[in-house]
């Protein structure tokens, strides 16, 4: 194996990593066969490993990055930041600025940072139930909201499974599991369930970038008026993929956003945001309930801290000032790639599908065409995943995981890039027919 030859220093790596790590990773998604590399730096679309090697990347940071690694303006805000303090536990003129800066960039009234998207989901169901006070909540097949307990459920096919040892509820009690895309499906499971609140993404991440129906999303902000619960947009990813919010693209309005990765700069934690109308939103203010048992709580030692806030601001304002025609090249790098893909794909007789939308591409190599988690999972063939992300490896380009061949794009993704890529997925599929078929 190329990979196994040129990486021995991470092997070194991993070995000792294995002794202090459970699984040898700080996170079980970074653990690719035989054993991960390990990143010292990265800029553009590139990473290089401990041992020297350089990779084009397709995931971007957990699809965080959208302006390529190393991007100036914000690099340079942190310096400058770095010399003044990066936590104080106090309040600082950059939470204000930030917080302005986001509820322009989404046109809602108000805000509160988040150490991460997983903490703005959990901290926005609490407000739907505080609000409607009721507990139940609707999310999707396939749909991830992060490690939150109350929705760490229905992420890993087959969804009736528990998403994790501790959850002791397969899905949790106040969990209504929903078809993504079937509107019809939806009205019949919500029906008497009286619901808090109905969790979407507009885009399915961890699905396979598989985007909604524009009218499925009207049909659900139409079917949250008439049952009394919030709407609420998990775009944790897609805030800033798409121009002022994939809400914006799609012309729905939810009533809560939750958002995170990019809205701290891209490149720092502590990254995460609950934005909303003010009716739902004043519920967590003091001043308007001081009683705490009166109000929905929110907190953290670090949400709003200086560094990310300031990296946050400066992203953001950088983003606003660009406008609609960054968006318009970042969508053209994603609908390129999206476009050669389909083109290899269709000429070689593949079974697989091309998803996505804007900066979000996803391979499937399924039997049915995938329009939700379930329809990308259930005829999913597993080894020529394991092995397209093998080969891919092999030729020094990265994405996702072994077995989500899902791809985020970002302004620093060259032709040159996109068309790496096609050359060493199309000698895949040459190489792989009987694995294919």
């Amino acid at each position: 194996m190329v990979y196994v030859d040129r990486t021995p220093k991470s092997r070194e790596l991993y070995e000792r990593a294995k002794k202090h790590l459970p699984g040898g990773v700080s996170y079980g998604l970074r653990a690719i066969p035989p054993y991960p590399f390990y990143v010292v730096k990265a800029k553009g679309s590139r990473l290089w490993d401990v041992d020297g090697n350089e990779y084009i990347d397709f995931w971007m940071g957990h699809g965080a990055v959208v302006t390529g690694f190393g991007y100036e303006p914000v690099i340079q805000a942190i310096r400058e930041q770095l010399e003044l303090g990066t936590h104080f536990g106090w309040c600082n003129e950059w939470e204000v600025r930030w917080a302005e800066a986001v509820t322009e960039w989404f046109g809602m009234d108000m805000v509160r940072p988040t150490n991460s998207g997983t903490e703005a989901n959990m901290y926005a169901v609490r407000l739907a139930r505080a609000y409607t006070r009721r507990v139940k909540v609707g999310k999707f097949e396939g749909g991830w909201h992060g490690g939150y307990e109350g929705l760490h459920a229905g992420v890993n096919y087959p969804y009736d499974k528990p998403a994790s040892l501790d959850l002791t509820y397969a899905p949790p009690k106040d969990l209504v599991l929903l078809p993504y895309n079937d509107l019809d499906g939806v009205r019949k499971k919500v029906k008497g369930e009286n619901l808090a609140a109905l969790i979407v993404e507009p885009v399915m991440g961890v699905a396979g970038c598989i985007p909604a129906e524009r009218e499925f999303l009207k049909g659900l902000r139409e079917l949250a008026d008439e049952e009394g619960f919030l709407l609420i947009f998990d775009e944790v990813i897609t805030g800033f993929r798409f121009f002022r919010g994939a809400q914006n693209y799609f012309g729905v309005r939810p009533d809560l956003i939750t958002t995170g990765k990019t809205v701290g700069g891209q490149y720092f934690p502590g990254a995460g945001a609950l934005v909303g109308k003010a009716e739902y939103m004043e519920l967590l203010d003091h001043t308007k309930h001081p009683h705490f048992w009166e109000r929905a709580f929110h907190g953290g030692t670090f949400v709003g801290n200086p560094l990310t806030m300031r990296a946050g601001y400066t992203l953001i304002k950088d983003l606003l000032s660009k406008g609609e025609g960054f968006y318009s090249k970042l969508y053209g790098v994603g609908n390129k790639l999206k476009s050669m893909l389909e083109e290899v794909v269709e000429k070689h007789g593949i079974q697989s599908y091309v998803t996505g939308l804007g900066s979000m591409v996803g391979i499937h190599f399924t039997k049915e065409k995938p329009i939700n988690g379930l329809t990308s999972e259930r005829t999913k063939n597993v080894k020529a995943c394991e092995a397209l992300f093998k080969h891919m490896l092999d030729n020094g380009i990265v994405y996702q995981s072994p077995t989500k061949p899902h791809l985020f794009l970002s302004i620093a993704h060259s032709d040159e890039d996109l068309i790496k890529f096609v050359n060493v997925f199309e000698e895949f599929l040459t190489r792989n027919k009987d694995l294919l078929t």
